[in-house]
């Protein structure tokens, strides 16, 4: 668990008013099965695997996976500079990604993404550390980590999360 306690409070105010914001049929589905900030942060460690949803220039849907790290309360992927998602992304950086792990664990975020190391340009101001985060992740020499990939941060302004065993799902992060 990387977050402060500012992005803790930030990620629950989020979640709760993502849920207070969805529909009726949404809220009878996840408001008793759902987890704090606090809790999803320690269940969602490492790498992830992300269905990530870009939209073409045609405003035709596309969807694809990307590894994804929950970081200080917000999804962060890469892809390849030269992949479609990239080109997506750099044209119309709104973005959903969606994690789920069976019938267990559903986390469900829409946003808009941020380029954190940009070709041209200063990278993001956490960018070191991130890079050191994904360097120990992934190894130092896995690809040019600056030619090669592009990393983004998701900027939610919607996320919710479904789970219907909470209990479950801290006993099995600790393990």
């Amino acid at each position: 668990m990387r977050e402060t306690p500012e992005e803790l409070k930030e990620l629950q105010a989020l979640l709760e008013a993502s849920l207070s914001r969805s529909t009726s049929h949404l809220r009878s589905i996840v408001t008793e099965r759902t987890m704090t900030a606090g809790q999803l942060t320690r269940i969602l460690t490492g790498m992830r695997v992300l269905a990530l949803s870009t939209v073409t220039a045609k405003g035709e849907p596309r969807i694809s996976g990307a590894d994804g790290h929950f970081l200080h309360g917000k999804w962060h992927f890469g892809t390849a500079r030269d992949a479609a998602k990239a080109r997506h992304l750099a044209a119309r950086p709104a973005a959903s990604v969606a994690h789920m792990s069976g019938e267990d664990l559903g986390v469900f975020t829409h946003g808009t993404v941020e380029i954190l190391n940009p070709l041209d340009g200063e990278p993001a101001a956490d960018w070191p550390d991130l890079l050191a985060y994904l360097k120990d992740f992934y190894g130092d020499d896995g690809f040019d980590w600056h030619n090669d990939v592009v990393y983004y941060r998701l900027h939610p302004h919607w996320m919710t999360v479904y789970a219907p065993d909470v209990d479950k799902l801290i006993a099995a992060s600790r393990s």
